[in-house]
């Protein structure tokens, strides 16, 4: 398919006529298109698309669809049956009354170009950009981080159910490629064995039996990529992504034997890490996270908001990530990338999750105040909140000294090392003069040697302290009670657009999904500002509007 068809922005005279009859008052989608025009163009896509070839269907109206399809949580077929049946969309799109739309698996390749073309962000940032041209968002304000996680796309299988599922995955996709080739030596007893969806077996309970199993599988997984491997097999069954997934998994779930010795079952000490174990073959970006009493196998999106009382609340970043990916890795990401779309705000409300000495300087350094909770003072005595926590001692950079509460100066201050290998400081106290002191037992406890500290280096170290006094303030919680918000944010992308749930499998399709709820959560809340709605906020119960008024 090739772009030629130019886009026609006016409306035509008898949509329009039907439309203000139909919804006199005007509707959303009506409103956003006298308001702001035609949101999106067609050149804007011209890259996406081959010069030769027979039309496409305008890729403007492919991604103002894409958007109002997330609005309202519409599959594929329900968009297209609204293009076909709906006035509000025919006036949004400009069409007339009687085209005839397109077919639903349309929307499906422009999304798949869209991620071919690496440009998942695309309707997101083009439909931004224009609220900024508009004055409704900018740079330099307040925004809003935080986190929440989303199931992949997937039956989500336990460790010898992902054994038995990534043969049968690898088997499958091999019977579609080189039918031939396989059936000239394969066993009879897989058909058997690998013919139906592993679930679908009684799986044995006993441990014995379940590596017994376990180990049979890895037999035949070892005898498939033996055969694979022969230099009289077309080197192109290698590359398949279903045997490279098989290699991959075996190499993580079986210990490496020799080819005449039997396949032994890893145990679960020996796995890699979480954040390199594939869980399926069916998406092997997905990975197993826990946060509390929450697990999940998938993925992660930050989402980041605008927070001005003056504005609509708009979404200004959007970032998936792996569901191992840590939070406090993030804000310096973000900010980047808001930076890029010139939206760096001055105050950035996060959670605790967010907060770490390094991206506190990191956001200094940028202009940018990080707001949040910061992590609690390590330490036993921080932690009772008896004797005293590193934070009770008085450093003095440029002498390169440190003072206890009882006035004693500190007999070393040598640069180290974390455990992370962060730079760090190492004091330590004179021995003979911890012995003596009449505060050794708060201080030390039960230790015999002298008190000693290992400090972050100095500027992530007054960061940090800085951040840690501030929080104490009054002027802080009254700050940081904006952050809330998000959580309703969140909330709303759940129930408006499944947001917690992927629609898709892999991780770019996982992004590309998350770009277009971001989008039509803007869409919603910019037609909901010009029809001047008041924005929300948090609903009381009618026994609690009963409670008496404190004097």
């Amino acid at each position: 398919m090739s772009l030629h068809a130019p886009l026609f922005s006016c409306i035509p005279n008898e949509t329009a006529r039907v439309a203000h009859a139909a919804f006199p008052k005007g509707n959303p989608y009506m409103r956003m298109r006298d308001t702001l025009g035609p949101i999106y163009a067609n050149r804007d896509f011209a890259d996406l698309f081959p010069r030769d070839g027979a039309p496409a269907q305008a890729p403007a109206h492919l991604a103002l669809i894409s958007v109002m399809q997330f609005a309202e949580n519409l599959s594929d077929r329900q968009a297209a049956d609204a293009v076909r049946a709906r006035i509000d969309w025919k006036y949004a799109l400009a069409l007339e009354l009687t085209d005839p739309g397109f077919d639903a698996s349309v929307l499906c390749d422009f999304r798949a170009r869209l991620v071919a073309g690496g440009a998942e962000q695309r309707l997101f940032e083009q439909m931004l950009l224009l609220f900024k041209e508009q004055g409704l968002v900018k740079g330099k304000g307040r925004q809003r981080t935080d986190a929440t996680h989303v199931l992949a796309a997937i039956h989500v299988l336990n460790r010898l159910e992902c054994i038995g599922e990534t043969v049968r995955h690898a088997l499958n996709t091999l019977a579609t490629s080189a039918p031939a080739w396989l059936t000239s030596w394969v066993p009879a007893e897989w058909y058997t064995r690998y013919g139906r969806r592993i679930d679908e077996y009684r799986l044995p309970e006993a441990k014995a039996d379940r590596y017994a199993l376990a180990e049979e599988w890895g037999t035949d997984g070892r005898e498939l990529l033996h055969r694979l491997w022969d230099p009289a097999t077309d080197p192109a069954l290698r590359a398949l992504p279903a045997v490279q997934i098989l290699r991959l998994v075996w190499l993580q779930q079986f210990y490496a034997e020799p080819p005449e010795a039997p396949m032994r079952w890893r145990v679960a000490e020996d796995l890699p890490p979480a954040p390199q174990l594939i869980c399926t073959p069916s998406d092997v970006d997905a990975r197993f996270s826990k946060k509390r009493e929450t697990s999940w196998v998938g993925y992660k999106v930050h989402l980041t908001e605008s927070c001005d009382d003056d504005a609509p609340h708009l979404f200004t970043d959007v970032t998936t990530t792996p569901a191992t990916t840590a939070d406090n890795t993030m804000p310096a990401i973000i900010q980047q990338q808001l930076e890029t779309r010139g939206l760096a705000p001055t105050e950035h409300l996060v959670d605790a999750g967010y907060v770490c000495a390094e991206n506190l300087l990191t956001s200094q350094q940028a202009d940018i105040d990080l707001v949040g909770p910061t992590p609690p003072e390590p330490g036993w005595r921080a932690k009772a909140k008896e004797g005293f926590a590193g934070s009770c001692f008085v450093l003095d950079w440029d002498a390169e000294q440190a003072t206890c509460p009882q006035g004693q100066v500190s007999r070393s201050w040598t640069a180290s090392a974390d455990h992370e290998g962060r730079p760090s400081v190492a004091i330590r106290f004179d021995k003979s003069t911890c012995a003596a002191c009449p505060a050794r037992t708060p201080c030390l406890g039960n230790a015999q040697g002298p008190r000693s500290l290992l400090v972050h280096e100095r500027a992530h170290y007054e960061a940090l302290h800085g951040a840690r006094t501030r929080q104490q303030t009054e002027a802080f919680k009254t700050v940081y009670a904006d952050r809330a918000g998000i959580e309703g944010s969140i909330s709303q992308g759940v129930r408006v657009s499944g947001m917690r749930q992927s629609r898709y499998i892999g991780y770019l399709k996982t992004r590309l999904m998350h770009f277009l709820v971001a989008a039509a959560l803007n869409f919603i809340r910019v037609a909901a500002w010009l029809a001047e709605v008041p924005q929300a906020r948090t609903r009381t119960s009618a026994f609690a509007r009963l409670a008496p008024v404190a004097t």
